[in-house]
């Protein structure tokens, strides 16, 4: 066996990463590059360092990395929830960008609740991440302390702001909001309801441009808002269907996510009601299967994968110390009429 092959430790008994570069004969920057999966190192060098390092059965270490270059390969991401589609698609665009240049993720699922935000920033932040992504603005202010304070590049996303020194990926809930409402109006409807759950910021951003739309063509009527503080489900939202057909009598019902509206077309025959001939129902994000449905849903489409992949791009020029020519971008949503609206 050479010396290149032996399996040659530090006192701690750890493979170092001075061993792979020995072991690959290449520098200890190449082996780090590598094992990042920069696109600038030759692909032959990358295989013979991945070689070594399978060989030597070493397995870099994060922690020593970020002690090291006071920052770690790794990008903290909080996001609401794991359950909802909308945040899925997103979560994959930016960990598939990130990853492609050498960045891991740390997830963190805030449950839309600030005080699990700010306990899981802070857990993060322990890791030294390279760079931060999180949802929208509404954040208590020890958590924006903490950003701040923390010095590490972030990027909002799902919101935008165009105050000096933030850095967004979204679009404008209020106009996607006044957009629909604006689509419900033309097909007839004149009592029109908003159906909401969870009741975060951009869902309220939806409701300002349903009433926004109404206001202007001088139907709103606060007694058709149904607004409701549990997460939004089919469960919910078949339930509140029910519920709103039955009191308010509505022309067409807003509901501000696919599910509560999805969960509205599926109790419609239970209830005897006909949808749209009854009562108008569109969604909002334009989830998995609401197109399939029967009748198949109004909705708007909402670019949560590009806003992923924007997001990630932008916060790897951030953490590059790269000029961003645009601070905040806002991408375009649209309007799906379907059968049901």
């Amino acid at each position: 066996m050479t010396d290149a092959t032996r399996r040659p430790r530090r006192s701690s008994g750890r493979l170092t990463l001075e061993d792979v570069a020995r072991a690959a004969s290449v520098s200890p920057i190449t082996v780090s590059r590598a094992l990042r999966g920069e696109r600038s190192v030759d692909p032959v060098l990358v295989e013979r360092v991945r070689e070594a390092a399978a060989r030597l059965g070493y397995v870099p270490d994060p922690a020593a990395r970020a002690l090291a270059s006071q920052r770690s390969s790794h990008v903290a991401v909080l996001i609401p929830l794991l359950t909802n589609t909308l945040f899925v698609d997103l979560l994959e665009a930016v960990q598939r960008t990130l990853r492609a240049n050498g960045f891991q993720t740390l997830i963190g699922v805030t449950h839309y609740d600030p005080r699990e935000e700010e306990q899981l920033l802070r857990e993060q932040l322990m890791h030294r991440p390279a760079g931060l992504i999180v949802t929208g603005f509404e954040r208590s202010e020890e958590t924006r302390a903490l950003i701040q304070a923390s010095r590490v590049p972030c990027v909002h996303v799902m919101e935008t702001s165009r105050a000096p020194g933030v850095h967004c990926v979204g679009f404008s809930q209020q106009d996607a909001g006044q957009a629909l409402t604006e689509h419900l109006l033309a097909r007839g409807a004149r009592r029109i309801g908003y159906a909401a759950a969870q009741l975060d910021a951009r869902v309220m951003q939806r409701a300002e441009g349903y009433r926004r739309a109404l206001q202007a063509a001088g139907c709103y009527d606060p007694a058709l808002e149904f607004l409701r503080p549990e997460p939004s489900s089919f469960a919910l939202g078949a339930q509140m269907f029910g519920r709103i057909v039955a009191e308010a009598k509505p022309d067409a019902i807003f509901f501000c996510n696919d599910d509560l509206a999805q969960g509205a077309l599926m109790a419609a025959p239970r209830l005897g009601i006909s949808v749209p001939r009854d009562v108008a129902v569109a969604g909002f994000n334009d989830l998995p299967g609401s197109d399939q449905l029967l009748p198949s849903l109004t909705s708007v489409r909402t670019p949560r994968r590009e806003i992923g992949q924007a997001a990630a791009g932008m916060l790897l020029q951030l953490m590059r110390g790269t000029p961003v020519e645009q601070s905040c971008i806002e991408l375009a949503w649209e309007v799906v009429g379907r059968e049901s609206a």
